[in-house]
């Protein structure tokens, strides 16, 4: 009985260990549950001020944006009255210097317009307007917009055939302001050769892609996820004479996604780089649009993108 009471006592003893071990384990326990619950707590704080910090971001932008229109179509109307000569003949060096001044004016009203633009999207107040339209029409549109920009000779400027192409069901100004701001961007960075614009179908029969290749300079790969974030630029020996923001190619990787798409880029240094964006035929918007479609897809044509030349520019 006396060695049964010694180990009964031996048992009481360790039970007390192991329930005030329970009881420091609770405590640690209670004392974490606290810290992950304040944690939370900041957390949610946190997000909540980098909201409002995004919103505050997003009315900035819209709200300099549209100050920045005014004195800039000022300043673009009195370039061309002076061009014009509507107050008086220029000298040769005037002259030169007004073009400067409007050439000045019309960058920074681009830069605008992107920021703006980006503004828009982020605050959720873009409104997307599918129509049926022909590629061809597109290509059209295009042509005219951007021949006026090529200034060397030793670049030229082509547009592939539509022939083959079905019509589409999207917002045309949308998918023209992303394959302009890709041609924009590829006459910046190529000095010699083509820039190409062409488009195909996809086997599915449900996506079109649409792509812009020339000879320029391009993108080493680790590069290529950079070019479509906001504001970032890649290094590059043109840096000094190219100026530009990094907002051209994340405001169409912005404008592909409204459209149920999305944008990419194959490049190689020295050999060029293809900057592409693949759409519904069709865009989905919840509603039947049969008026104008096609009654059957068109075959496919022009080059797959493994086949494409490459385009190249290390910024928008």
């Amino acid at each position: 009985m006396r060695q049964q009471n010694r180990e009964l006592v031996a048992t009481l003893d360790e039970l007390r260990e192991r329930q005030d071990e329970l009881a420091r384990l609770t405590q640690e326990l209670e004392a974490t549950n606290r810290g992950v619950v304040a944690l939370y707590a900041e957390l949610d704080e946190r997000a909540e001020e980098l909201r409002r910090a995004d919103m505050m971001k997003t009315r900035f932008l819209s709200n300099m944006s549209h100050e920045l229109r005014t004195p800039l179509s000022s300043i673009r109307a009195l370039a061309n009255l002076l061009l014009n000569r509507l107050d008086g003949d220029l000298s040769e060096e005037q002259d030169r210097q007004v073009k400067l001044i409007l050439s000045s004016a019309e960058t920074l009203g681009e830069t605008v317009d992107d920021l703006l633009d980006l503004a828009k999207i982020e605050a959720g107040k873009t409104v997307v307007s599918p129509a049926w339209f022909d590629p061809a029409d597109l290509f059209g549109a295009l042509r005219t917009m951007l021949m006026p920009l090529l200034t060397t000779p030793l670049v030229s400027l082509e547009f592939a055939s539509t022939a083959q192409l079905p019509r589409l069901y999207t917002d045309e100004p949308k998918l023209t302001q992303i394959l302009r701001n890709f041609v924009s961007n590829a006459l910046k960075y190529t000095e010699r050769g083509q820039i190409r614009v062409g488009g195909q179908l996809e086997a599915d029969g449900e996506r079109m892609t649409f792509f812009v290749a020339d000879t320029g300079i391009g993108i080493a790969p680790e590069h290529h996820q950079i070019v479509f974030e906001e504001f970032g630029q890649v290094e590059n020996r043109l840096q000094q004479r190219v100026k530009g923001t990094g907002l051209g190619l994340p405001l169409c990787r912005k404008l592909a996604a409204l459209l149920g798409g999305e944008v990419g880029v194959e490049s190689e240094p020295g050999v060029g780089s293809t900057f592409y964006v693949s759409v519904p035929v069709q865009l989905d918007t919840g509603e039947a649009a049969h008026d104008g479609a096609p009654s059957a897809p068109t075959e496919a044509h022009s080059e797959a993108p493994a086949e494409r030349a490459t385009s190249g520019d290390g910024a928008s």
